[in-house]
């Protein structure tokens, strides 16, 4: 069991990122496939999360609005489209899925974790 996470870089404010959270070794449906963050010197913190089976999504109020996420279930891929970017979305992006009911903010609750993608807004 596997999570890949891509597409993490450098990127001016206002800007966008698409971040790709690839599953090997078990399929997304029926789990909860979520993202988490931790910003330098910060601890780690819930940005989103979907669920595969009916496609329930649910933000944290500092991305609502600005951050789409999605997943596509025949190529078993989650993708976090970041938009509107801010200096304060600095950091490592952790994708991550759990065998759960609902969606949790909760690290202890999730199952398995990619090896985190970097984020860096700046001018």
């Amino acid at each position: 069991v596997q999570l890949q996470a891509s597409g993490g870089g450098l990127v001016q404010p206002g800007g966008y990122l698409r971040l790709s959270c690839a599953a090997s070794g078990f399929t997304l449906d029926y789990w909860i496939i979520g993202w988490f963050r931790q910003a330098p010197g910060k601890e780690r913190e819930w940005v989103s999360c979907i669920s595969s089976s009916d496609g329930t999504t649910y933000y944290a109020d500092s991305v609502k609005g600005r951050f789409t996420i999605s997943g596509d279930n025949a190529n078993n891929t989650v993708y976090l489209q970041m938009n509107s970017l801010k200096p304060e979305d600095t950091a490592v992006y952790y994708c991550v899925v759990g065998l759960l009911s609902f969606c949790s903010g909760y690290e202890y609750e999730y199952d398995y974790w990619g090896q985190g993608t970097l984020v860096t807004v700046s001018s």
